[in-house]
């Protein structure tokens, strides 16, 4: 059996060192800290879930410091109860074999279970305006963007950065979408997201629809 510890560090994490100091002191063989800029992918978290084995114990910082929504945490849940896995949650004050923080009530629980959705969107808002700042790229409120190459340069990174469709077109000042997918594929962008690699195109007329038209 062993102790494992595991810290997504953001901006938010304002207990980052008394968490890290707990799980040294509770004795665990080795802390994962995951950094802010992967709060997307979870490489550290996914590789740490491939390594548990029955019996072992892992200690996070808080819920939503490790998981990405309620259905993650359910997922994660159904993982530690089939291989017997302790969790401790130093901040949500919770320990699954009931022993450490014996004021815990289930009210207790419940709001954990109830602010999580919350919790997460804010680390998830904190994550992407760092990565924002690093790329150079600060929207504003009625703030007009550049034209001509300046702003085809930002589509093209934001893609490029994992930004969705949705928030390069917000920033970009484009009237429709496909402006957006037009500069993509302008830079020869290879388009891996979404159910469609691109904007659709028009609907072909059917010789049954040709018939009804005349």
């Amino acid at each position: 059996m062993a102790k494992v510890g595991y810290i997504y560090s953001s901006g938010q994490h304002d207990t980052f060192a008394t968490d890290k100091t707990w799980m040294e002191e509770y004795g665990c063989c080795r802390i994962i800290e995951e950094d802010e800029s992967q709060e997307k992918t979870r490489p550290e978290w996914k590789q740490l879930m491939d390594c548990l084995e029955r019996g072992d114990e892992l200690v996070i910082s808080k819920f939503s410091n490790a998981l990405r929504g309620v259905r993650e945490l359910a997922m994660f849940l159904e993982f530690c109860r089939v291989k017997v896995i302790r969790i401790i949650s130093i901040q949500d004050r919770i320990d699954s074999k009931g022993e450490l923080f014996p004021n815990t009530s289930i009210a207790d629980v419940l709001f954990m279970f109830g602010s999580l959705p919350e919790e997460v969107i804010t680390l998830r808002k904190s994550a992407t305006h760092v990565e924002r700042i690093k790329s150079g790229i600060k929207p504003q409120k009625n703030q007009t963007p550049k034209k001509g190459i300046d702003r085809e340069k930002n589509i093209v990174n934001m893609y490029n950065n994992n930004y969705s469709i949705d928030d390069i077109w917000k920033v970009s000042g484009f009237k429709s979408r496909s402006s957006v997918f037009r500069i993509l594929n302008k830079y020869g962008v290879k388009l891996n997201r979404g159910k469609f690699c691109g904007p659709l195109g028009k609907r072909k007329q059917t010789d049954e629809g040709k018939k009804e038209n005349d």
